[in-house]
């Protein structure tokens, strides 16, 4: 679980975020949504410590992180995993290499240990026999599922996706949303997704925090959100004019 209370930022005497709070849940796929430009990602970097904030906490299971000491930061980020926006792969790495780098940087088990779960890692994600392969030398939504493969091979308590479908094809999309809700319930984890991807939103949505300027303006879940009376979130859900179909028939 992880909580953040009444966080502000400003940059530059612009308020960012205003007075933002909310619970992320256990084995709940979390979404923050909103346009570009709203407050979400800086909303996801203040969470995990990229971005101090002016004002408020964030508590992973009652740990306040803003107001850790070093030891405690350093143990709680340990337990995170990190799905970037463009993959972030190494590109000189090989697959398993880059899959490996975690295990590499913060463990001392055995090569042939860190093997079997890098292995067990791709497997999960449906990618077998690629482990000698470039970056370069797979697709988009192949680069995608070894970024998932590399910030799951820590066994994280907390799993964050920047924008996982940037760039995607609509059916590598729901698959890639697909692989995010099952790894999070099977695995129990803390998942916190941001995006702006309706489709991520009424496949994977159990609970859903709409920034706008900065500011939470609604929160809940895919089944109620077709049903909001914020004028500003159904700006933004109904500008695709298949969710608008979709509350029409409903």
């Amino acid at each position: 679980m992880i909580e953040v209370i009444n966080i502000n930022k400003t940059f530059n005497g612009k308020k960012v975020l205003e007075n933002v709070s909310g619970l992320f849940a256990k084995g709940k796929t979390n979404l923050i949504i909103g346009a570009s430009g709203t407050g979400k990602s800086v909303l996801l970097k203040t969470i995990v410590g990229l971005i101090e904030p002016d004002t408020g906490s964030v508590e992973y299971d009652k740990r306040d992180f803003i107001k850790a000491d070093e030891d405690t930061r350093r143990e709680i980020r340990r337990e995170m995993g990190m799905l970037f926006q463009g993959s972030a792969l190494f590109d000189s790495k090989n697959v398993q290499e880059n899959v490996m780098f975690p295990l590499e940087m913060f463990t001392n088990t055995s090569k042939s240990d860190k093997l079997d779960r890098v292995n067990y890692c791709l497997q999960r994600v449906g990618l077998e026999n690629v482990n000698n392969l470039l970056p370069s030398q797979i697709s988009g939504g192949m680069q995608k599922r070894v970024g998932i493969a590399r910030a799951i091979v820590m066994n994280p308590k907390y799993l964050f996706c920047d924008e996982p479908n940037s760039g995607l094809d609509p059916q590598t999309s729901i698959r890639i949303d697909n692989l995010i809700s099952d790894i999070t319930e099977e695995f129990s984890t803390t998942t916190i997704v941001v995006t702006h991807d309706m489709n991520s939103v009424m496949t994977i949505g159990e609970y859903i925090m709409f920034i706008y300027k900065g500011k939470k303006l609604w929160e809940g879940n895919k089944e109620m959100i077709l049903d909001s009376d914020v004028a500003e979130l159904n700006d933004f859900i109904f500008a695709n004019n298949l969710m608008k179909e979709l509350k029409d028939r409903g």
